[in-house]
Parts: C-alpha cells; structure tokens; sequence
C-alpha cells in the first residue's frame, strides 16, 4: 500500500510557488519539500489543516491512498 502526496497537484493548481506556501504555512522550505516529494513519513494534523486552509483544499486533495 501506498499514500501518495498530491501537493505538488494542488500547488499548481492554485498557482501557488513553494515559497508562498512555506510562507502562509509557517514551515520550513525543506520540511515542506521532503512533504511535497513524498518522502514524509507522517504528517501533523495541525500542518494538514494549515495547508489545507492555504490552498483552499481538502484533505483528500492532497493525500491518496492506492494499493500496490
């Protein structure tokens, strides 16, 4: 099994740079890059929510779950 990290999607669909979004978020540019490119291991609920709200998403815009 497999979560997929759609950000980058989401990104681009808002037109929305890295550095705007680490911005509005409050996180580091590599912790939001380590996020983006799918090697997190976990994420906070409390930095889900703070993205969310930043790209004007849901949850389930982001993160995708599909079976290997």
């Amino acid at each position: 099994m497999a979560i997929i990290v759609n950000l980058d999607v989401m990104m681009a669909k808002r037109k929305m740079s890295l550095n705007e979004l680490s911005e509005k978020v409050d996180i580091t540019l590599s912790n939001l890059s380590i996020l983006k490119t799918g090697k997190a291991k976990a994420i906070r609920f409390s930095t889900l929510e703070s993205i969310c709200k930043a790209l004007d998403c849901q949850p389930g815009d982001i993160l995708e779950f599909r079976e290997e």
